[in-house]
């Protein structure tokens, strides 16, 4: 291997990251492509995470890389307030065809973050319109991250987000119980059996809060930066019947379980459940170009196309919202997504991918195995006193033997591109076998 200067490290602050740590042996990679990065050294490193859950078409396309240099060089930046461009229309035409049926109404946003923020704000606002302003109250679910804005800390349920922002936080905001069980639940394969029944806790907080004070119940089709908690069989349709009983707008956050990670394009036609609004980010441009989207219903769209014909319906908005660049990508990455059929083909390795989750059964320290179309969980009893300490050190030598993993808390989550081969699913799961065995 060569050796290759490295830049200076001081300046750069970095986020969610043991900035001190990484310091004295930072992990660096130089470039990608395909299933893989490259380190500055050379060392290749099999990407079984997708970057942060968001190159599903896999590294270093041309298509987009082209797409984006085109727009770069024909219209590099256009406001979207009062003003428009081509591209921002095609892709929210091309992104309502993916959607559930109704759902076909899109506001850009430049993140997943801002994505739920402004689903909070649009659900808010449209029972204001409606004249039901005392909807006020969210509902969210404990272990659940929906980004890092106020608004979706505040619906968020991971402690150390919620205990460093604690203060500061929304008010008005209630959590539905986590859907992990580990008791009744351990090892299933796909969707757990147990604990439809948790979805009833809704009811409980309609009694205590009374259902005319509730706009909308925040939810991830799949729980993924917690450890991939999967949703019972059944929860997410019972929750989904509570909502319409009392006129509750139900948000799905598919920031990480859209564009095929599940087997359809979304989680939503995947489990058969159809929202009010989806937040999306990650895979609309497969990473190359920050972007995130809401959809809405568009009956929830026209509540709001009321009073005079040059009012603002909404006072919501960002200088990047439906960036030309990001408009070029995301373009570019539905084309590769519908030529190459990647927005289903989670649906055709997911055999062959739960198989090898569920071969780590039994090797050391492995208390669970779950899975969910191209999405695995891999939970890892605790050191006792060092939380977190043991799947860190799966990540770190993973890493030392040519392989990129996700970890929260002591849980290892997968998601590769979905452009993963057969021989790719042996080779993650040959490596962690044998990191586990030590």
């Amino acid at each position: 291997m060569k050796t290759v200067a490295g830049p200076d490290l001081d300046a750069l602050w970095m986020p969610f990251t043991a900035n001190r740590q990484f310091k004295q042996a930072p992990r660096l990679l130089a470039r990608a492509q395909g299933m893989e990065y490259f380190t500055p050294e050379g060392r290749r490193v099999l990407d079984g995470a997708a970057g942060l859950w968001c190159v599903n078409a896999g590294h270093g396309r041309g298509e987009i890389t082209a797409a984006v240099t085109r727009q770069l060089e024909t219209m590099d930046y256009a406001p979207n307030f009062q003003m428009g461009h081509g591209p921002g229309f095609e892709l929210a035409t091309a992104l309502a065809a993916l959607c559930p049926p109704d759902l076909n109404r899109v506001f850009f946003t430049n993140s997943g973050s801002e994505a739920v923020d402004t689903a909070l704000k649009i659900a808010l606002a449209y029972h204001r319109v409606r004249g039901d302003a005392a909807r006020t109250r969210l509902i969210g679910r404990e272990r659940a991250y929906h980004g890092v804005g106020f608004g979706g800390i505040s619906v968020g349920g991971i402690v150390a987000n919620r205990k460093a922002w604690a203060a500061s936080m929304l008010p008005g905001v209630d959590h539905l119980r986590h859907t992990h069980d580990l008791s009744r639940n351990a090892f299933s394969r796909g969707l757990p059996d147990h604990g439809a029944e948790l979805a009833d806790d809704l009811e409980r907080l309609v009694a205590l809060h009374d259902a005319s004070t509730i706009a909308a119940v925040i939810v991830e089709p799949v729980a993924g930066s917690t450890g991939v908690l999967l949703p019972p069989k059944g929860y997410l349709e019972r929750l989904r019947a509570i909502c319409d009983r009392h006129g509750i707008l139900l948000i799905f956050d598919e920031v990480i379980t859209g564009f095929g990670r599940t087997g359809s394009p979304f989680a939503a036609q995947e489990f058969g459940v159809t929202p009010d609004l989806i937040t999306m980010a990650k895979g609309l441009t497969n990473g190359c170009v920050p972007m995130g989207a809401v959809v809405a219903r568009q009956a929830i769209h026209d509540a709001f196309m009321q009073g005079p014909p040059g009012a603002i319906e909404l006072f919501h908005g960002y200088t990047y919202s439906a960036h030309p660049l990001a408009c070029a990508a995301g373009l570019a990455t539905l084309d590769i997504y519908r030529r190459e059929g990647l927005l289903t083909r989670a649906r055709e390795l997911s055999l062959r991918w739960e198989d090898a989750v569920h071969s780590l059964r039994g090797r050391p320290a492995v208390i669970d195995t779950r899975n969910c179309g191209l999405i695995a969980g891999i939970e890892l009893e605790p050191i006792p006193g060092r939380p977190g300490a043991r799947a860190f050190e799966v990540f770190r030598k993973c890493f030392e033997r040519g392989l990129l993993v996700r970890t929260t808390g002591d849980i290892v989550a997968l998601s590769p591109p979905l452009i993963i081969e057969p021989t790719h699913i042996d080779e993650i799961f040959g490596t962690l076998a044998s990191v586990l065995q030590e």
